[in-house]
């Protein structure tokens, strides 16, 4: 029976064993694991015998190269160094930044890293918004403008290693025949009218970006995943977590990913603004730059119907496909019409 046929209980029960024996490469023999996130990755809270604490993070099969996982704990550990707040990456005890790992029941060795653990809790969720931090809005999104802004002047300035790869949320990655996240236009779940949309909306795109410019001003490595959840607040400090998606993009790709799911909330006229004043005290953001922000809007929802095509087979894509579609279609429609204003 393969891994991805066993129940939710029965992965979660591998996914440990496989944890508990990967632990040896860090010399953590005896510590405790408590589960954190399991969606496609895996993610343990470590607890040493000393009481220091880690995060362990098991990576699904396949869906990168050991050069491109390598590649995302490189430039991590190069963000760290220039002063950007972000998780340490810790060496195994032999060098290596990942370790392959394999259990009797997951044949196919699966990679494994560690990272010093972030305190605090997730801004927020996507689907319920920023909960009691609402009311900080304006502080919040000042700070992660602040921090985009910050991770985009080191990664414009940045020169790649030798060997590194990363995938690209460009042209081709969004709108081309074969998206990084798989053809958004072709989703089973849509009706006519929706897949009708959704390939106008390509087109549209398509049109946009294929002049877009792509110097270093624009386009460079992204966090692209600046979501709620992957923003850790410890009293005053926003950390960033989880580059699982990081990779070459354009700069507003990035803002219009930390705007996305929180559109349809009373407080995001603030929030917009705030993280658009907090980006400019780090980085120029043209007013013209900005008019570009509903066309990543719109991108940004494709690829979230991408995202459910190629995992439908999970319930976490079968739970949020309905919300996703709405908001892909929403989003299209607004963009469209403000192209024939």
């Amino acid at each position: 029976m393969s891994f991805d046929s066993l129940t939710p209980e029965q992965q979660i029960a591998h996914l440990e064993e496989l944890a508990k024996k990967s632990l040896q490469h860090w010399g953590l023999q005896g510590s405790e694991l408590a589960l954190v996130k399991y969606r496609e990755n895996a993610v343990y809270k470590v607890t040493a015998p000393n009481g220091v604490r880690y995060a362990l993070r098991i990576h699904r099969h396949g869906y990168h190269s050991d050069a491109s996982l390598r590649s995302e704990l490189v430039w991590m550990s190069a963000l760290n160094e220039s002063g950007i707040a972000v998780p340490q990456v810790l060496p195994a005890t032999d060098g290596r930044l990942l370790v392959s790992e394999a259990t009797s029941a997951m044949v196919e060795p699966r990679k494994i890293d560690l990272f010093a653990w972030i305190d605090g809790e997730p801004l927020g969720t996507d689907s319920e918004g920023l909960g009691d931090n609402a009311d900080r809005v304006t502080e919040l999104y000042t700070d992660l403008g602040c921090s985009a802004a910050e991770l985009h002047n080191q990664s414009s300035q940045w020169e790649l290693p030798e060997g590194f790869e990363r995938h690209a949320w460009d042209h081709d990655g969004l709108v081309g025949e074969q998206p990084f996240w798989g053809r958004f236009w072709e989703l089973e779940l849509l009706d006519e009218s929706q897949r009708t949309l959704m390939e106008q909306i390509r087109d549209r795109i398509s049109d946009e970006l294929s002049c877009y410019d792509r110097s270093s001003q624009r386009y460079s490595l992204i966090h692209a995943d600046f979501v709620p959840e992957n923003l850790m607040v410890d009293q005053d400090a926003l950390r960033l977590i989880d580059f699982d998606d990081a990779g070459f993009g354009w700069h507003l790709f990035e803002l219009a990913t930390a705007l996305y799911f929180i559109q349809e909330e009373p407080y995001y006229p603030a929030a917009r603004q705030a993280l658009i004043d907090g980006y400019r005290q780090q980085r120029p953001l043209s007013d013209e730059d900005l008019e570009c922000l509903e066309l990543f809007l719109a991108a940004r929802g494709c690829t979230y119907l991408g995202w459910i095509r190629s995992r439908q087979e999970t319930d976490t894509a079968r739970e949020l496909a309905p919300d996703l579609i709405r908001r892909a279609c929403r989003q299209a429609e607004r963009y469209l019409a403000s192209c024939d204003e």
